[in-house]
């Protein structure tokens, strides 16, 4: 059985303030950061103390805040998921942004249960924005209700991705597909967050989001923020298989979203 509306209103409310309590850490640890503190997981995929310790303290306050939900986390902190109630969190989305001292990383903070995004926060500490969703209940930006742009047209509309970093089997394709979003679009833009990624599209900054390679903790929370702010979510077959399918494209309407997933499709599918 799912939690009532109005208990998961108050855990939202709960989840908001351990996000930002985390995120203000993590900006202020950023003035002392060095990269002698960089540890890698894998060819340009590192993590830090800093992620390590902001995802022990999420964990130790959820766990108090839900107790026997389980935890989808990119650290490993807390003990696994769970059939039912389950936490998908990044400490710090945006790791490479933070080393290298840029400021554009956030927290993300989604609950599921079974299959199902109950609630999403995502909390950039640098400008104190905290987008924030519950099934349901509208998105907001701090307590400003948000909806994606009403844009139609490819052609009129801002474009982020990501780029692949841990493996390149796919650089062509992609190189395709970016050559074809710029010669059909305003532009494109790589952030480095895909949480803000996702909570830029759900208010309105830009008109489409898509990445590979992504796990559920880059893009749970966000995706719920989208569609509760009136957007669309698939994955790149225009299935539902987003969250744990390794691919996302999150849109402000059903004209763009086709058109992104037919660029989309023309690149990384080989002509017959």
């Amino acid at each position: 059985m799912s939690l009532p509306i109005t208990e998961i209103a108050s855990i939202k409310e709960k989840v908001i303030q351990l996000a930002k309590k985390v995120g203000d850490n993590i900006e202020a640890e950023l003035k002392n950061f060095t990269k002698e503190s960089i540890e890698y997981k894998g060819i340009n995929d590192m993590v830090s103390y800093v992620d390590k310790e902001a995802e022990k303290e999420i964990v130790k306050e959820l766990k108090i805040l839900l107790p026997g939900a389980g935890f989808i986390a990119e650290e490993g902190t807390g003990k696994e998921a769970v059939d039912g109630y389950n936490w998908v969190i990044d400490p710090l989305d945006g790791t490479t942004n933070f080393v290298h001292g840029i400021p554009i990383f956030s927290v993300s903070i989604a609950l599921m249960h079974k299959k199902e995004i109950l609630l999403g926060v995502v909390y950039d500490p640098n400008r104190k924005e905290c987008f924030h969703a519950s099934k349901n209940g509208g998105a907001y930006l701090n307590s400003t209700k948000i909806q994606t742009s009403k844009e139609q047209k490819i052609k009129n509309s801002l474009i982020v991705t990501g780029f692949p970093y841990a493996t390149l089997e796919n650089i062509q394709p992609y190189l395709k597909c970016l050559e074809e979003i710029m010669r059909k679009t305003h532009g494109i833009r790589r952030l480095g967050s895909a949480a803000l990624d996702l909570a830029y599209v759900a208010s309105g900054r830009f008109e489409a989001f898509y990445e590979t390679h992504l796990n559920p903790w880059d893009v749970a929370a966000g995706a719920l923020i989208v569609q509760e702010a009136d957007g669309m979510v698939s994955d790149f077959k225009c299935e539902s298989n987003y969250i744990f399918g390794k691919e996302i494209v999150a849109s402000c309407s059903e004209n763009v979203h086709e058109a992104i997933l037919k660029i989309i499709h023309d690149s990384f599918l080989p002509s017959k």
